[in-house]
């Protein structure tokens, strides 16, 4: 049976990925806070906030007491997004943004690849956005939020920089815009970004990863296409 890691899954899309492996996969499933009871083929890790520095090790310890090994699929989904504009930046927000969506990731998958959690020919999936393409932003869009456009910018240098030392071990690694899908929060954006449900995200983006593997590797995807 297949196992998946599903990093960030407490809510939004992370928690429709677990719903989606969890017929005929077993799934590994973390959230910053307690976690709920685990349940058929799922099994809960909580207390892992990717955005502080031990947060690697306290996954691997985690899922080594939980007897996780051989992993196929590692989908690295925890993000956080704060508003700013030029006249209003915010450090604490940037800062958290940067270590949640482009330090964190090297951190958590050093460590899993480290302490031979990852299986020979897995798929290591980082969730990005469009939000950091330079060539997509344009004046009428305008400027501010400059954590959330270039922490997924670095995001994005991050999975090409993996993929490269990841090679050798034959390990793929991906990042995807998976489109806007309908958060709490931002449902002002819904109809002008073709906002999709977490359900209908999770299900394309699980259809990829079944044909994402080493000639892939390293590359940029939308499995929704662009928007």
């Amino acid at each position: 049976m297949r196992k998946v890691l599903v990093i960030g899954a407490s809510r939004g899309l992370g928690a429709a990925l677990v719903e989606q492996y969890s017929s005929g996969s077993t799934v590994f499933a973390t959230s910053r806070s307690q976690a709920p009871d685990s349940k058929g083929s799922t099994t809960y890790i909580g207390g892992i906030d990717v955005a502080t520095e031990n947060a690697g090790q306290d996954l691997v310890s985690s899922l080594k007491q939980n007897s996780a090994s051989n992993l196929d699929v590692a989908i690295i989904t925890a993000g956080y997004f704060g508003t700013e504009s030029f006249d209003e930046p915010s450090w604490e927000k940037e800062l958290k943004m940067y270590t949640t969506s482009s330090m964190a990731p090297v951190f958590l998958v050093h460590h899993i690849v480290r302490a031979g959690l990852m299986a020979k020919g897995s798929k290591i999936i980082l969730v990005s956005s469009e939000s950091g393409s330079i060539t997509l932003r344009h004046q009428c869009e305008g400027g501010g939020n400059y954590g959330h456009h270039a922490s997924k910018a670095a995001l994005n240098m991050v999975g090409k920089l993996l993929s490269l030392d990841l090679k050798d071990q034959n390990i793929a690694v991906g990042t995807v815009h998976v489109q806007m899908t309908k958060s709490v929060g931002f449902d002002k954006f819904w109809d002008e970004g073709g906002a999709v449900t977490p359900d209908q995200a999770a299900e394309s983006l699980a259809k990829f990863i079944d044909g994402f593997d080493m000639s892939k590797t390293g590359e940029y995807w939308a499995p929704r296409g662009p928007g």
